[in-house]
């Protein structure tokens, strides 16, 4: 998935903000794990511009799912 979203992040720069966690070695993935309710690895969530949840996305997508979720968010 890494080449899909690092494509994703590219065509989307200055239009969306993209935010990736390690599950093994960030500090932080256990917290934002919890707060988010993520159990399985790759989870994709999209925040809209109020930082609530729009959508969520879980295992390996296609590139064209995931531009579909990305071009909903406002």
């Amino acid at each position: 998935m890494k080449p899909v979203v690092d494509g994703l992040k590219q065509e989307y720069e200055g239009k969306v903000e993209f935010r990736l966690i390690d599950a093994d070695n960030d500090p932080q993935a256990a917290s934002l794990g919890q707060k988010y309710g993520i159990s399985a690895v790759p989870t994709f969530v999209f925040l809209n511009s109020d930082g609530k949840e729009a959508s969520r996305l879980l295992g390996e997508q296609p590139v064209k799912l995931m531009r579909e979720q990305l071009d909903a968010l406002k």
